[in-house]
């Protein structure tokens, strides 16, 4: 009982339930991370996503893992500010709140949704596929869902179920084995590029986005092993990689080692890099290796964290 309760107060101390946009600098721009976590439980993160605020508008969702829902709510982001949802690959960490993001989105906004991301393979439909077996009106998960691809909107007029239904979306698929970077967003000031990264057989993108002349790069699960990938990154103001294994691990096919994070890190020159996507381990530890090959400035992503770009 002890236990729960330290636990209780710890994560109250950490997670600020008034948390808010007005945590980000006004008039910057600028990354808040809405998950910092990875696919286990951890009390005190979410699992990954991340909002790029212009200045007081969220105007890119990268990824939608567990608690993200809940974590854009606390932001005060709104939905109708979104000019694109980037998402990186299927596994459900990245992508599980979705559903819930959508569920009764059109009573917040008219206009359709862009999202991308991924093509298919053994592994993993591609991402329009995915979301038709999530969403089709006559035979996916959440029938409900249905409007979300040109379906009719089930609005129901009374009852538990009442205002049902979702923004429509805008869907684009990335070709994740194209040696080159993909643009897929480009107006309003904003330009979008992907570029497909190596995550074991998991079809994965990682994302540039450029605004205000500054740039920033989301990394994604990666095992930091293509060279493409340092050029990709090459300069960002912001770099945001995967701490995902624990200080003396050797990259696996998923994910890279401590040590290699740092290295990429290093030869992008990136101004700034921050770490998220956090497991459960010795972090002073894992920061020491990373610390080896990477010499710069440092941030450990927290949950709802805001690094503004300077």
């Amino acid at each position: 009982m002890r236990r729960s309760f330290v636990i209780g107060l710890l994560a109250a101390t950490l997670i600020p339930v008034g948390a808010s946009a007005q945590n980000c600098e006004p008039n910057s721009v600028a990354v808040q991370i809405l998950g910092s976590g990875g696919p286990r439980i951890n009390p005190f993160r979410s699992s990954t996503s991340y909002l790029l605020w212009v200045g007081d508008q969220a105007r890119v969702l990268v990824d939608m893992g567990g608690g993200a829902f809940g974590r854009f709510g606390q932001t005060q982001a709104k939905l109708t500010d979104l000019s694109l949802v980037a998402v990186s690959h299927l596994h459900p960490d990245h992508i599980s709140d979705l559903p819930a993001f959508l569920w009764q989105s059109h009573l917040a906004r008219k206009e359709p949704l862009p999202i991308v991301g991924p093509s298919g393979n053994d592994a993993a439909p591609d991402f329009s596929t995915f979301l038709s077996r999530l969403f089709d009106e006559k035979n996916g998960a959440f029938p409900v869902l249905g409007a979300t691809l040109g379906g009719k909107r089930r609005d129901i007029p009374s009852g538990p179920l009442s205002g049902g239904g979702s923004v429509s979306l805008d869907v684009g698929v990335v070709d994740a084995t194209k040696a080159q970077p993909t643009t897929v967003f480009d107006r309003d000031g904003l330009t979008v590029t992907a570029l497909g990264i190596p995550h074991g057989n998991m079809p994965t993108l990682a994302y540039r986005v450029k605004v205000r002349n500054v740039s920033i790069v989301f990394s994604s699960d990666q095992t930091g092993t293509d060279p493409k990938f340092v050029d990709f990154a090459k300069g960002a103001n912001i770099l945001i990689m995967h701490l995902a294994l624990a200080a003396g691990v050797k990259n696996n096919p998923l994910h890279a080692a401590p040590d290699v994070v740092g290295r990429v890190a290093q030869e992008a020159q990136a101004e700034r890099l921050v770490v998220s996507h956090i497991g459960i381990f010795d972090l002073d530890v894992a920061l020491a290796d990373l610390k080896k090959s990477y010499t710069g400035p440092l941030t450990v992503g927290e949950d709802l964290q805001c690094t503004p770009v300077k």
